[in-house]
């Protein structure tokens, strides 16, 4: 019994420590300071996480403006991270996607509004059943005016809903591209159970929402 308690107590003591190095590492993502990604070709990026990146890329798609939506991970401090590393939840990152779009068109800040209206901004750590760190809800600044227009906007609506907004605001650091099977995947797979019962849905209550941002039929 003695051994046992021993034991226990050694696994317990390691989980701690593990977490602490967790907390720290994922502390010096969150102070660092942000990269501004250059805009190119007339292009501008943009980073966002919030819950599953099939569900995610497929809306910021649909909005004018917008060239590209890819799916990828960002927000931790794991190099190189995989879709079963991040699966674990022991990667720092989420899974996100990188948007490609003309400012000219679309601006940042309506990007975050597409953001917020397109989630249930109040769910920690996940968004519908997707569930875990991995899924949770990310908005990254890539500057100061970027996270001032993050935060007064973050604060607005916590007073619309009476309610703490979930998204954590984070420097952008490092977009890592996902798997070449998960880009697109929404619009390759519209039969599959999880896009019919889960990202298609989420999709078109993000179209009733905000149909003023919307591509016209003929620019999909």
């Amino acid at each position: 019994m003695k051994r046992l308690l021993s034991t226990l107590a050694v696994v317990v003591l390691f989980s701690c420590q593990n977490n602490a190095q967790v907390s720290k590492k994922q502390q010096a993502v969150i102070d660092a300071k942000p990269i501004e990604v250059p805009i190119k070709d007339g292009k501008a990026r943009a980073y966002f996480a919030s819950g599953c990146f099939w569900c995610v890329e497929a809306i910021y798609e649909s909005v004018k403006g917008v060239e590209e939506s890819i799916s990828g991970y960002s927000g931790g401090f794991t190099e190189n991270p995989t879709y079963e590393l991040s699966n674990t939840g022991r990667t720092g990152h989420a899974e996100a996607v990188e948007i490609i779009y003309d400012p000219k068109v679309v601006s940042f800040e309506t990007l975050v509004d597409v953001y917020f209206a397109s989630q249930n901004p109040t769910q920690v750590n996940g968004q519908g059943p997707d569930r875990g760190s991995q899924y949770r809800s990310i908005i990254f600044y890539q500057n100061d005016a970027q996270k001032k227009i993050i935060e007064e906007k973050k604060a607005a609506l916590a007073k619309q809903l009476n309610a703490k907004i979930a998204s954590e605001v984070y420097p952008f650091q490092k977009f890592w591209k996902g798997e070449d099977y998960h880009q697109d995947y929404e619009k390759l797979h519209p039969n599959q159970s999880y896009i019919r019962n889960v990202s298609i849905p989420r999709l078109n209550r993000f179209k009733a929402k905000m149909p003023e941002v919307l591509k016209e039929k003929s620019e999909h």
